[in-house]
């Protein structure tokens, strides 16, 4: 599986960012620019403060279309939540004509929003979901009685997100109805839309999905890989922010515990989702399983890179070490960019 590097790159590491994430972002690009620089990479840290100003070392920058990004190869974009896992960031490094790392602008967008994705899952009539109500804020506030009658069919207990973030922020655990309000509440402080999940039941269990080289789709004939499923193992009631960045919060188990057949329907699952959304380079799709039956939750286009995270862990047993990982992802970031300019627009 390796991948024969093309030479030294220089490689913006993008990090930070307006969203509550900011600081899983820049331990993210932390561990991302030691693994470029470990596989003989030039790097340049920018880092995005949360007044959304960018910035190389003191320097505040400023940038021009079409001119590209500190006379970078390649961007890798380390962001999470909104305002850059969200399209936006991606937006502009294509007004730029810069390559980057990961999903495109819609590919993000899509994922970033939890409701559409399960809407276009749900489009695409075979990829089984987590029974779910969205609810818009405006929504909510003209007739919350209907919104929460909705929500009681999922059964309790319920899981009430804001729809645009990750890493688990702003999750509540409804286990009374009355709590229901104050919940929906909560979420809303942090974003425009709300998703209520039911709960699902069984374990919860982790692919990640790596895109191939051009000369690997050639020989493979598949666009992606996806890695042996991994079974996240709690240490306390459900995986909250702390089970996903303290250490010891929780366990990996690869491969998880579950049958081959199931093994095997989670891994074309995962390569399922990420070619109906049109991801490119990177996924994590996260899923609940319970004895055969098989759920996806979400997608996610750039996971967590810290040491604690699922993606870099699953890869690593896929065959795939850290430094390796991410030459790879710049490489196929060149590989899209030079394939889209081809393009007459």
């Amino acid at each position: 599986m390796s991948v024969q590097s093309t030479g030294t790159l220089t490689v913006v590491v993008l990090a930070g960012g307006r969203s509550s994430e900011h600081e899983i972002s820049i331990s993210s690009g932390e561990s991302v620019r030691e693994g470029l620089l470990a596989a003989g990479h030039e790097v340049v840290w920018v880092q995005i403060d949360e007044d959304g100003a960018w910035r190389a070392g003191d320097e505040r920058l400023a940038m021009m279309p079409g001119e590209g990004l500190l006379e970078s190869d390649v961007v890798f974009p380390v962001l999470h939540g909104p305002f850059g896992e969200d399209g936006t960031v991606q937006g502009l490094l294509e007004t730029l004509d810069v390559a980057y790392v990961g999903a495109g602008v819609a590919a993000s967008a899509v994922c970033m929003d939890k409701v559409l994705f399960k809407q276009l899952m749900h489009a695409a009539g075979d990829v089984p979901q987590v029974e779910h109500v969205g609810i818009d804020e405006e929504r909510w506030r003209r007739d919350g009685a209907a919104a929460e009658a909705e929500v009681r069919r999922l059964g309790l207990p319920v899981f009430v997100k804001p729809a645009h973030l990750g890493s688990s922020v702003g999750i509540v655990k409804v286990a009374a109805w009355e709590e229901l309000g104050g919940a929906v509440e909560a979420a809303l402080l942090h974003d425009a839309r709300v998703i209520v999940e039911a709960t699902a039941g069984g374990i919860e269990v982790e692919c990640a999905v790596l895109g191939r080289t051009r000369s690997e789709r050639d020989a493979h004939g598949a666009e992606a890989l996806a890695s042996a499923p991994g079974e996240i193992v709690l240490v306390g009631e459900w995986y909250d922010f702390h089970a996903k960045y303290a250490p010891g919060g929780m366990e990996l188990r690869v491969p998880a515990r579950v049958s081959e057949p199931v093994a095997v329907r989670l891994r074309e699952l995962a390569l399922r989702a990420f070619a109906h959304v049109g991801c490119e380079g990177l996924a994590r799709v996260d899923f609940f399983v319970d004895g055969d039956r098989v759920l996806v939750n979400e997608l996610n286009t750039m996971p967590g890179f810290t040491p604690t995270s699922v993606y870099a862990k699953l890869m690593e047993h896929a065959g795939v070490p850290y430094a390796e990982l991410v030459d790879r992802l710049c490489h196929l970031a060149l590989e899209r960019h030079e394939r889209v300019r081809a393009h007459r627009h």
